[in-house]
């Protein structure tokens, strides 16, 4: 059986949980389409192949990134099985499951189950530290063996899930921690290079266009010199802010 495994992890917290769910299905071939790729042409792809696909994506203030969505609206699913995954950083993932479900279904994917999943927050990194940690592993690993069950049973994937969140979705919220470099930059051009959103042109490096930048921290966490950086007083009023709601440890969840 071959999987498809359809992911925007610009920090690499969402494949994490994604390699622990799926370690446990044990498919021959496992091939992965980089959503965070703005070179790629994703109409490219013929998914008729995969016997089932994961799609995971992380939620930025409570909905799909945006050119996560856009990008995934070129794929067609032809209507493989597929098990959706929303990472977040222990505040709310509000309407990323609903609004992932609705793009999946757009493009032609049967959605079998979903999960809302609990990663290491990245940009307050004091938030869900460590996670996914060894009792998500094993909840993942739990979801994981539901998920396969269900895989089997043809009957049982063609019943409608109820999953979390509201239509219309809430409003999407501008970027505001917008990294730049500091004297430690060697103009390198990883950073332009690597950037999800396009965001920071080859001729300019020091700065992100805050017009495109969707504050997804790969810059900062891929940068070989940490030159690139968001303002650490904005990020203490930001955490500060989302102590109470992320001081208490939430779980992962499955809708199956």
């Amino acid at each position: 059986m071959k999987i498809s495994q359809i992911i925007f992890s610009p920090t690499g917290g969402t494949q994490r949980v994604v390699d622990s769910l799926i370690s446990e299905w044990n498919y021959d071939v496992t091939d992965k389409i980089d959503l965070s790729d703005p070179k790629t042409d994703f109409r490219v792809f013929n998914l008729q192949e995969y016997d089932i696909a994961v799609i995971a994506v992380p939620s930025f203030a409570g909905r799909v990134p945006s050119v996560a969505a856009e990008r995934l609206a070129k794929l067609r699913g032809s209507q493989i099985p597929c098990v959706l995954v929303c990472v977040y950083g222990n505040r709310a993932y509000e309407d990323t499951l609903i609004e992932l479900n609705d793009l999946a279904e757009q493009s032609d994917f049967k959605v079998i189950a979903a999960i809302s999943a609990v990663a290491e927050h990245s940009i307050m990194h004091q938030y869900a530290a460590g996670r996914p940690d060894k009792q998500d592993k094993a909840q993942l690993k739990d979801f994981a063996e539901k998920i396969y069950q269900k895989m089997t049973d043809t009957a049982a994937c063609d019943t409608t899930l109820k999953i979390p969140g509201n239509r219309p979705y809430k409003k999407a919220g501008g970027s505001t921690l917008i990294p730049k470099a500091d004297a430690k930059c060697t103009g390198c051009g990883l950073c332009s290079n690597r950037c999800p959103a396009g965001a920071i042109d080859t001729e300019n490096l020091k700065i992100s266009d805050s017009k495109k930048c969707i504050s997804c921290m790969r810059c900062v966490a891929e940068c070989p010199q940490s030159a690139r950086k968001v303002s650490s007083t904005m990020v203490s009023v930001a955490a500060l802010a989302m102590k109470k709601v992320c001081s208490v440890r939430k779980e992962n969840e499955l809708y199956i």
